[in-house]
C-alpha cells in the first residue's frame, strides 16, 4: 500500500504542476523561506493530517510541519491545525495537493463522525461501499476509518460478495455460494463470505445452505430486518443495505444488524472548507 501510494503522490503532482508552477517560479525567488498555516473554516472532523505530512515531504524534504491538530480531532471555525515551514516555492506548489486532499478527506470524516453519532447506544457499526471516486479510496477509506466507521472491503480481491446479479447470473443461491466455497479452496485463497438476499425465500435458501459469514438485507423493511435478524440468531454477521436514510438509520440499527452500509459516507459528501494561508 505504501508504494501505491507514493505513486499516487507523483502522479497527482505531474497532473498539477507539470512542467513546472510558472506562477511562482517567475515571481518567487528560490532561496526565499516562508511559513503558512492550515486555518479551519467550517466546523467538522478533521482528517488528512498524516497524508498532508507524506506530501509535503514527498516534494521538499526540508519543509517542516508542526501539528497541532491530529486526525479525527473535531474542528471548528478559525482553528489552526498546523504550521508548515521552508522554502515559499515549496510551500505554494504544495498547497492545492494538500488542500484538495484535507478538505475531501475531512469532508468523509466529519460525515462518518454524524453517522456513528447517530448510533451510539446499539451495537451496529456504519460501514462504508465501493462507491468511492476513482484513484482516491485509499484515502476515502481512510478517512471513514478517522470518522469512525468500519470498511468494507477496499475492493473486489479482499472479500467475497455475492450480490444480485451475482447469484442471478450463477443460478440461484445455493449454486453461488458452492461455487465460490470450491473456487477459494481451488486458489487456497482464505476470504470472508457476504452474501445478498432480497426477500425471505433467498435468506431460508442461504440459512439451509450455510457456508457463509455475512448475509446482507437489501432493501428490507424496518420490521422485516427485525424478523430477518431473529432467523439468522446470531448464526452469521448481518448487514443491512439499501433506501436506508439518515433519518432512518437509527430504526435499522435498533433491530439488532451488526453493520449498516451507507454509499453516502463517500459518494456524495461536502468537502470541509479550509485554507493554506502565509503567516
Amino acid at each position: 500500500m505504501t508504494n501505491d501510494f507514493d505513486q499516487l503522490i507523483s502522479l497527482w503532482f505531474a497532473e498539477d504542476i507539470g512542467d513546472g508552477d510558472h506562477t511562482t517560479l517567475s515571481c518567487i525567488p528560490s532561496s526565499a523561506i516562508g511559513k503558512s498555516q492550515l486555518i479551519i473554516k467550517e466546523n467538522g472532523v478533521l482528517a488528512g493530517v498524516e497524508v498532508a505530512r507524506k506530501v509535503f515531504h514527498a516534494f521538499d524534504s526540508e519543509l517542516k510541519m508542526t501539528i497541532f491538530m491530529n486526525d479525527g480531532t473535531e474542528v471548528k471555525v478559525g482553528d489552526v491545525a498546523f504550521v508548515v515551514e521552508g522554502k515559499i516555492q515549496s510551500l505554494l506548489q504544495t498547497e492545492r495537493l494538500m488542500l484538495n486532499i484535507m478538505q475531501r478527506m475531512s469532508g468523509v470524516a466529519t460525515r462518518t463522525r454524524e453517522y456513528v453519532k447517530a448510533l451510539e447506544g446499539t451495537k451496529t457499526r456504519v460501514l462504508d461501499t465501493r462507491k468511492t471516486t476513482p484513484g482516491l479510496r485509499l484515502l476515502e477509506k481512510e478517512a471513514v476509518k478517522i470518522g469512525g466507521g468500519v470498511n468494507h472491503r477496499i475492493g473486489l480481491y479482499d472479500m467475497i460478495l455475492l450480490k444480485d446479479n451475482h447469484v442471478d447470473f450463477a443460478g440461484g443461491i445455493a449454486q453461488a455460494i458452492q461455487r465460490t466455497k470450491a473456487y477459494l479452496k481451488d486458489k487456497g485463497k482464505d476470504l470472508k463470505i457476504e452474501i445478498e438476499v432480497r426477500n425471505f425465500d433467498e435468506l431460508a435458501q442461504v440459512m439451509a445452505e450455510g457456508g457463509v459469514d455475512r448475509i446482507m438485507l437489501d432493501n428490507f423493511s424496518p420490521e422485516n430486518t427485525r424478523k430477518a435478524v431473529e432467523i439468522i440468531a446470531g448464526k452469521y454477521q448481518t448487514e443491512s443495505s439499501g433506501g436506508i436514510t439518515f433519518s432512518s438509520l437509527k430504526e435499522y440499527a435498533e433491530c439488532g444488524v451488526d453493520y449498516i452500509s451507507v454509499g453516502a459516507l463517500t459518494h456524495s459528501i461536502k468537502s470541509l472548507d479550509m485554507s493554506f494561508k502565509a503567516v
